[in-house]
């Protein structure tokens, strides 16, 4: 797909209005999507569509779901609010997106060397998280389900090889959630934006260096084309959660059985999301380093270690929050996490190791 096919939309968006009643004609409700995301995008432009005809499908055309791009009713990065306050009736973004309204609602989405995508999940359903994320999410008026995952991220793209934290300081650099206050501690300017303004913002000069997802989602975006030096690990993000909100008045008011076809519709998309990422990352890697000259690059440890200092201090700074529910919120994650990365020595981790030594992946 090329970059213009998808920017076409949200240019300019149209202005919102109140939420209406759901149109209803022989028992069919309508309910209007808001995205974050432009339309078709690779990785989350599709898994917005895809969530809205799962809903669609599951609920036997019951329960109809109209998405709109970024743009077209509200602003990317307007969706929660459009929800909260009754514009639309959901929305699919990402949880990073949120940390103006409780720096809490950012460890749902992705925390600095924490969890990856199946521990997010775990964590959600098998870990206390998702009575959490209802309690967070509740107080805007919002019923949340993460609906997906975009797997590891990448640390970047810089068009001049880094060496050292001291190459970072000062550096101007797109970056989202914990990550962003991961990378201040260490002296980058940090700067948040949407996918497409981090391309203009990088050909213009205004950034330095960035990261949005990964290989799919990037190369689609045409950052490959300014910068060539592609950082990996992303360990500001070791997975990105996707998710729905749901405006509560409209959730209350569905039936017990459309509530079921939402909430397994996010669920069932999960896996479907994560692992499309992944296969179609690996692709577009290999096409990325064949045909446009990438060079995909370690991180130094030191670098790597400096970050690890800062992200630590990002988890007591959450920790000490004044708001006792994002207190909860972090040590119900940190434990989570402990447990779990204790395990994945022996299991996941085991795994890989012992496969990188026999295949050399």
């Amino acid at each position: 797909m090329k970059r213009r096919d998808f920017l076409k939309a949200g240019a300019v968006g149209t202005a919102a209005t109140t939420l209406a009643a759901p149109a209803l004609a022989q028992d069919i409700t309508e309910w209007t999507m808001v995205t974050a995301w432009p339309k078709n995008l690779p990785g989350p432009g599709v898994a917005a569509q895809t969530l809205a005809d799962r809903i669609t499908t599951l609920s036997g055309g019951r329960l109809v779901v109209k998405p709109f791009a970024a743009g077209e009713i509200v602003p990317g990065r307007g969706v929660f609010d459009a929800v909260s306050e009754g514009t639309a009736h959901l929305y699919h973004a990402v949880p990073a997106y949120w940390g103006s309204k409780s720096k809490g609602i950012l460890l749902f989405g992705s925390q600095p060397f924490g969890l990856r995508a199946e521990e997010q999940v775990g964590w959600m359903v098998h870990g206390g998280g998702q009575a959490l994320y209802d309690e967070m999410y509740g107080r805007f008026g919002i019923k949340p389900f993460l609906c997906g995952n975009s797997g590891p991220q990448w640390f970047g793209w810089f068009r001049d090889e880094i060496n050292s934290v001291d190459d970072l300081k000062g550096m101007k650099y797109r970056t989202t959630g914990l990550a962003s206050e991961m990378c201040a501690k260490i002296g980058m300017a940090v700067q948040a934006m949407s996918g497409p303004a981090m391309f203009q913002a990088l050909q213009s000069g205004a950034l330095d260096a960035g990261e949005f997802i990964g290989p799919w989602t990037d190369s689609a975006l045409g950052y490959h084309q300014i910068a060539k030096n592609y950082y990996w690990p992303g360990i500001g993000e070791p997975s990105s959660a996707e998710e729905c909100g749901v405006n509560a008045d409209a959730w209350n008011a569905l039936g017990d059985d459309l509530k079921g076809v939402v909430q397994t519709a996010c669920a069932s998309l999960y896996n479907d999301v994560w692992t499309e990422y992944e296969t179609k990352h690996a692709a577009a890697l290999k096409q990325l380093v064949e045909n446009e000259g990438v060079m995909p690059k370690a991180l130094p440890e030191s670098i790597v270690m400096e970050m690890g200092k800062a992200a630590a201090e990002v988890i007591e700074d959450l920790r000490d929050d004044n708001d006792e529910l994002v207190g909860r919120i972090t040590e119900s994650f940190v434990a989570y996490r402990d447990s779990v990365g204790a395990y994945m020595t022996y299991a996941d981790n085991g795994q890989m190791n012992a496969r990188a030594k026999v295949l050399g992946f």
